[in-house]
């Protein structure tokens, strides 16, 4: 089954509030994003960011500049039935974040919880750092949470890379600084725990 239809299906099946990464309150991601001290219409964009929250809580502090990107076009939609009108403030982006054109410097934070964990093919996370190469400002801010190395080996039934803060950075050289890391707990719907790392970089 092609990525695309993997998700789709997931997303057209179930409700956004029943997968294993779904997070009332994106805690993590807010306190790095926050630690950036962009200007709030600075551009910020969500990798994979779907149905996620994050965007709701973006458009909460005053951040006006913000893109959401996605695979799959049903996990966009669930976003944008719950923002209603605010919907509008938002550039929604359905693509694969591995074969897409990104404009150059555009985006001061770069953001993404658990995509880049799924890139299990050396190719795609090659393309994937050179499209945050090309889009994100220098002196930018990319902050990447994966799996951590005792977290799971699948996700969704696919098979997932797990990363300590050493080898995640390492999978972006020596262009990204890194400024912090952090493991997160996280709780899925279903009663059991999830190891994540984030690692918080800037762009050099």
């Amino acid at each position: 089954m092609q990525p695309k239809t993997h998700w789709e299906k997931v997303y057209s099946t179930k409700a956004p509030e029943a997968v294993s990464w779904f997070q009332e309150h994106p805690d993590f991601s807010l306190r790095f994003i926050r630690d950036a001290g962009v200007a709030k219409n600075a551009g910020i964009i969500d990798v994979g960011g779907g149905a996620s929250r994050l965007v709701d809580e973006l458009l909460n502090e005053g951040y006006s500049n913000v893109t959401v990107l996605d695979l799959s076009a049903a996990a966009l939609q669930e976003a944008q039935k719950r923002l209603a009108e605010r919907a509008r403030q938002v550039q929604w982006i359905e693509a694969d974040i591995t074969r897409t054109n990104l404009p150059a410097c555009s985006f001061a934070v770069w953001h993404d919880r658990a995509v880049f964990h799924f890139l299990i093919e050396p190719e795609d996370r090659k393309a994937y750092i050179e499209t945050v190469m090309r889009s994100v400002k220098p002196g930018g801010h990319v902050i990447v949470a994966t799996f951590a190395p005792d977290g799971p080996t699948q996700c969704s039934g696919l098979p997932v890379m797990r990363y300590g803060p050493g080898e995640l950075h390492g999978q972006f050289g020596n262009a990204f600084s890194l400024l912090e890391h952090a493991r997160e707990e996280h709780h899925t719907p279903f009663g059991t725990v999830q190891q994540f790392v984030y690692c918080y970089c800037r762009k050099t």
